[in-house]
């Protein structure tokens, strides 16, 4: 069945004279994200760890917005020596940042594997990698009392944060695993706009999801020892151009977009598609998951957190934590 109907889309505002950064932009949702934040006018800087992927987006970006001020830096999420060299390359550029969209991630790789550190490879990069890097960036988002964006999933709607084994040693399950690293990222998003509040940080953050559309996710990723596109990402695409239930790349960028550019978009809040199941549609502000709203889990991942990276945020004060720590 073809699609019949007009796809959804927003308006996004003139983006002039801001600076944003889009983390995993070098294709898929991040390379839209991207592109939708230059053609508003804004200057994005997209941190890449593959740098001719990289300047493969550049160019399509520039192929349809002549004009675009985009270009690359480099990052590569599961090693924190990576994450704190683009933060003091950031700070030595010493801009303040506006918009802030945490977006690149990996997804459950069928066998267990790590990142630089040692840390299970989607704990340690589509969480404690985007944390380290929040931290390293605060002053520059302070500076611009950026707007910041983190994208979780709908799988953070399901299993559990393992608290007895985070780096899934004893036994790798890689579907609970990857739930396991949003969860986690979506109790720091929350977090960090409760104590962005507390403290008078001037940042926003909130979270988003992008529903289920054909991105490479799932793709064959030899790296992560898979050798071929997954069953799932086979359905997922085919349902995505029959315009069955699933959206589409372009539509997966919304809510993150929404919730990055939009005056509506508030912070402490989730965004994600409105259709059935939320799996596709336009963009609205959701339930936040109820894993996500323990602000005790919250300010426990927050702790174990800079421990695990060893970065510090300044001690925020709050009405549930008066001594600044949980």
């Amino acid at each position: 069945m073809a699609r019949t109907t007009t796809p959804p889309d927003i308006t996004v505002p003139d983006l002039s004279g801001k600076l944003a950064v889009v983390t995993g932009a070098s294709d898929g949702v991040g390379l839209g994200l991207a592109t939708r934040l230059a053609a508003a006018a804004a200057e994005v800087v997209m941190p890449v760890r593959n740098r001719r992927k990289g300047e493969a987006a550049v160019a399509k970006i520039k192929q349809q917005y002549p004009d675009a001020a985009v270009s690359l830096r480099e990052l590569d999420l599961s090693s924190l020596g990576s994450v704190a060299a683009l933060g003091a390359t950031l700070r030595g550029e010493n801009r303040p940042i506006h918009i802030l969209v945490n977006n690149a991630g990996v997804m459950t790789p069928p066998d267990r594997r790590t990142t630089a550190e040692g840390f299970e490879l989607q704990f340690g990069s589509n969480h404690l990698g985007h944390f380290a890097l929040v931290s390293h960036l605060l002053p520059l988002l302070r500076a611009g009392r950026a707007r910041v964006t983190s994208q979780i999933s709908i799988a953070a709607n399901e299993n559990a944060i393992n608290w007895d084994d985070l780096n899934w040693e004893r036994s790798y399950h890689a579907r609970r695993a990857y739930s396991q690293s949003k969860i986690a990222f979506g109790l720091f998003g929350l977090e960090l706009h409760r104590r962005s509040q507390a403290a008078g940080w001037g940042i926003t953050s909130n979270i988003s999801h992008p529903g289920v559309a054909p991105t490479n996710l799932l793709a064959a990723h030899p790296e992560m020892g898979r050798a071929k596109d997954t069953v799932g990402v086979r359905v997922i695409r085919a349902l995505s151009r029959s315009g069955v239930l699933l959206g589409t790349v372009e539509t997966a960028v919304l809510p993150a977009l929404f919730a990055a550019t939009s005056p509506d978009a508030r912070g402490g809040r989730l965004y994600g598609p409105r259709g059935f199941r939320n799996l596709s549609g336009a963009p609205a502000e959701q339930p936040v998951y109820s894993r996500l709203r323990s602000e005790d889990d919250a300010g426990r991942i927050w702790r174990i957190s800079e421990e695990l990276t060893g970065t510090a945020f300044p001690v925020a004060l709050s009405m549930t934590d008066p001594a600044g720590g949980r």
